[in-house]
């Protein structure tokens, strides 16, 4: 076929859609879903996968339950024909009898989901349908088994090998400079200038992870500055009047916020990535910098010691404290209490320094009296602090803060 003649039936074939959607289908949403997975044209199967997510979209919230409902308890697998085929498979492994067992094994929703997102845009609606059901799953625990299959689809759909790294700076689309704004989780963006003195000076820098079916939407996204130093409070970071320096003039890249964007991939993994990523760019880009760190907030200190309930520990100073808090708080399974600290040193990072009166707003103060912590990423050791944290639960410090969570540990008596 010729590139015209190839053009004029791509045209076509787009307005035969889209007439075909216009139609008005009186079908239930149930026989909808039942439809999509018995088709097999693909005009007729993007038709009916664009009603269905129209449908959804104006839904109400106890029809959206009861579509998640269907999923949860009319798509699931047989456990009868997983037995059958697995048995079978046992007394006469091949091709066919696996082929039947993984089929058996994979419930109809699944396929439901890959139908859906034949429609250009789905993907982005189908992350606001998790999103959607993480919420009602608190009222409708059996709803549960839909949302390991949604997590198990964009585990491979928002493959790190799909992701793509973006500069976000001032002269970026007005779009996705208002889900910075949006979606700053660690350190609030109040306006337009302030979101200009994190993106415009030559000292700062912003990236984001973006897939190509949702082009305009950042799924995480971590902001940096470029400083002579490491620094110890986030409020000389983002002053208003600081003096701005020369990328080149730098030592250090630090990451002061790291923010997610889409609830609806809660527990799909990025941000280890594009720290490693930002990394890697910045040091082949720039290469005075010798030192890349974080600035970042401890969020579970204050809760710990409150559930401790130990006087010396409340008596002790801040900085020992967090120290302390950092390297020997665990959870039941030996992990660190603090969901940040899990984060950098499954990373690879290691902790580096930790400062009292580093974030003095109302947020700070509640999280952690206003104590943060450096974790340094050293590009020749992450992958040994790596293998010591994941492996053997071993957290990584400098003899600095080793030596300020040991003060504690002596007042303690232990």
């Amino acid at each position: 076929m010729s590139y015209f003649g190839g053009l004029i039936s791509t045209l076509f074939e787009r307005r035969y859609q889209q007439a075909l959607s216009d139609e008005v289908d009186s079908r239930t949403t149930c026989e909808l879903c039942e439809a999509l997975l018995s088709s097999h044209g693909e005009v007729s199967g993007v038709t009916l996968a664009r009603n269905l997510l129209d449908r959804y979209a104006a839904m109400t919230e106890a029809e959206k339950t009861a579509l998640f409902g269907f999923m949860a308890h009319d798509l699931e697998i047989d456990p009868d024909a997983v037995t059958h085929t697995l048995e079978a498979y046992k007394n006469n492994p091949g091709k066919d009898t696996y082929r039947a067992f993984a089929a058996a094994c994979e419930p109809r929703r699944q396929e439901l989901a890959r139908r859906l997102n034949q429609v250009p845009g789905a993907t982005g609606q189908l992350v606001q349908m998790r999103k959607d059901l993480l919420r009602m799953m608190k009222d409708h625990p059996d709803l549960e088994p839909v949302d390991v299959d949604f997590k198990h689809l964009f585990s491979s759909w928002f493959n790190r090998g799909f992701l793509v790294l973006r500069p976000i700076d001032w002269s970026s689309p007005a779009n996705i400079l208002e889900q910075i704004i949006a979606y700053e989780a660690v350190h609030e963006i109040d306006s337009w200038d302030e979101l200009r003195r994190r993106l415009q000076p030559s000292d700062r820098r912003c990236f984001g992870f973006f897939h190509p079916s949702m082009a305009d939407e950042p799924l995480i996204f971590v902001e940096v500055a470029l400083t002579e130093g490491v620094p110890s409070s986030v409020q000389d970071l983002l002053a208003d009047e600081r003096d701005v320096i020369t990328a080149q003039d730098a030592d250090t890249a630090v990451f002061y916020s790291i923010s997610n964007c889409q609830s609806g991939l809660a527990g799909i993994s990025f941000g280890n990535s594009l720290i490693k990523q930002v990394v890697a760019d910045l040091a082949k880009d720039l290469p005075g910098l010798t030192t890349f760190v974080t600035l970042s907030p401890i969020p579970g200190l204050n809760r710990w010691l409150q559930d401790a309930d130990i006087d010396a520990l409340k008596d002790a100073d801040t900085q020992a404290l967090a120290a302390h808090y950092l390297l020997e708080a665990k959870r039941s399974d030996g992990m660190p209490f603090d969901p940040v600290a899990r984060f950098h040193l499954g990373n690879g990072a290691l902790v580096h320094a930790v400062h009292a009166e580093a974030d003095v707003s109302p947020n700070g103060r509640k999280q952690s009296n206003g104590a943060m912590v450096n974790y340094l990423y050293d590009l020749s050791q992450i992958s040994q602090n790596h293998e010591k944290f994941v492996g053997d639960k071993i957290v990584v410090a400098s003899t600095t803060v080793k030596a300020l969570s040991g003060s504690v540990t002596t007042s303690l008596g232990t």
